[in-house]
Formats: C-alpha cells, structure tokens, sequence
C-alpha cells in the first residue's frame, strides 16, 4: 500500500469515504475549499494540502468528491487545478454525479497532459459511505479501474466496470431517475392512504411487509413517520440529477411530471433536506 492518495472534497459524502481510505492505512492529503473541514481527519492523520496543485503534486491518486459539473470543472480546470498541475502520471477519479458530456471532456483534457481518468459515481448516501458500502459505477479504461479497485475495495461493498467513460455517469443518472419515482411513488401513497383515514405508519408497514417493501422503503419510513428530514441526499443534488437525466435523453410519461414536482420542491426551500421531503412538499402544495 505504497500510493499517496490525494482527496478534494470534504461534505456529507466526502468526508466519510476518506476517512475509510485513511483508517484503511493510505497516506491521504486532503484540500477543501473551507480547510476547518478537514480538521478531524488531519488529528486522525492526514496531511492537509495550501493548494490543489500541492496535493496533486504530492499524490499518486487524486479522488474528487464535488457536488455537480460546474464545483467538478473548477478543480480540474481553473487558475491552479488539477489539469494545470504536475498531472503526468497521475490517476485522477472524479467520484461525484457529473453529466456524461463533462466526465469525456475531463477524460480528453487529462490524456492530453498525461494523466489517467476515471469516472466512479457512487449509488448510497450517508450511512452506506460511513460503513464502505456503497456501489461503485465506474467508466473509463479497464487498466485504470482494475488499479483503482483496491481503494474501490475500501470505499464500496461492490464496484462495477462498466465500460468508457460515459457509462459510469448514465448508470448513475439511471439509477437516481428509479431513486425520485420510488420515493416520489412512497410519499403519494402515504399521502393518499392518510387522505383516506389510514395512519401513515400503518401505510408504510404495509408498505415494508409486502412485495413493494424494499432496502429505501424502510430506509426512510422513520424520517416520514416522525416528519423529520435531516439530509442523507439532500434534496437539490435530486432535482440536479434528475435534469442531467433529462438532458441525458430520459423522455417517458412520468418523466417531466417528475422532475417539475422536484423542481417545485426546490422552489420552496427543501433543497437542503433529505430527497424524502418531496412528501412534505406534495401535503403542503395539495392544501394550498
């Protein structure tokens, strides 16, 4: 375990995954935008980087973990980024959703200065990073995924190659497309049973005991029976990945309903919750 892995992004997601790595026994510098945030890994042993072009040159790997396209291509573009960095030689994997059009751009620009790339978006939210169990979506050449599997090892309970850089990111979309009708489809069923005299946690053991109950069904059936939604995956990074979708060429009958209800959630302030607050916008929208 000889290679240096550099880490940019430290929120909800970030943190936790690199801490696996560290725990794990890699050498880890890290870079955040706001450094305090970094604080508890460097007591646990990581070392924190003045620069992105710092870490880069200090780092075998670097790892991005950034909220959409626009915070991505800052890192590896901009005055001081990645790209503009001694990147020869160099594996970068940009680990957050990022549309497919943007993981080819960034997989041209780091060929044309000698470095390898990766995109790895992750299916799970919180607790799934805390306990190195998410999935792992991963496009771009096979001899890079098969020497980034070790740390894929550390951070996810499975990571799937799926071919070029493109892949990676449309699997995610897919799946976070399926993510907003299921948990879109949950809250109009709770709502329409509680309309009708049913308990919403009666609803949802019904729900949960039955064929339609699933792993993100009894996930959030705590947070919907309390009426609480601190943010697992918040809200704005759905109504992000559900227009990346759409601009991806999703195009069915519920898709545009969808991503209007997720939008409109947006508009009323639920961004920062969890993605399962759409239920709070659907009541609140049907009294107004």
């Amino acid at each position: 375990m000889n290679e240096t892995i550099g880490w940019i992004g430290l929120g909800n997601m970030g943190y936790p995954m690199a801490r696996n790595l560290l725990k794990a026994g890699y050498a880890l510098n890290v870079y955040n935008r706001t450094a305090s945030k970094a604080d508890g890994l460097v007591n646990e042993g990581a070392t924190l980087a003045n620069s992105i072009q710092e870490l880069c040159s200090e780092s075998d790997v670097v790892i991005t973990m950034l909220s959409d396209d626009q915070a991505v291509k800052g890192v590896f573009l901009g005055e001081g980024g990645l790209l503009n960095s001694k990147a020869t030689g160099k594996l970068f994997i940009n680990m957050g959703t990022v549309s497919p059009k943007t993981s080819y751009e960034l997989e041209e620009m780091s060929s044309a200065v000698g470095a390898r790339f990766l995109e790895a978006p992750v299916s799970g939210s919180v607790k799934p990073a805390e306990d190195g169990a998410l999935l792992i979506l991963v496009g771009g050449e096979e001899d890079s995924f098969r020497a980034a599997q070790p740390l894929f090892e550390k951070l996810g309970k499975l990571s799937l190659w799926l071919g070029a850089v493109g892949a990676g990111s449309s699997a995610k979309l897919a799946i976070n497309y399926f993510l907003a009708l299921t948990l879109e489809g949950l809250a109009e069923t709770v709502l329409f049973a509680k309309k009708n005299g049913i308990k919403a946690e009666d609803m949802l053991r019904i729900v949960n005991e039955g064929a339609c109950g699933s792993a993100i069904t009894k996930l959030k059936t705590s947070g919907i029976v309390a009426g609480s939604f601190p943010a697992a995956f918040a809200l704005k990074h759905m109504a992000k990945d559900l227009r990346l979708a759409r601009e991806q060429g999703v195009d069915f009958p519920l898709s545009q309903p969808l991503v209007d209800t997720y939008n409109k959630a947006l508009e009323k302030g639920l961004g920062e919750k969890d993605v399962m607050a759409i239920i709070t916008y659907l009541e609140t929208s049907a009294t107004e």
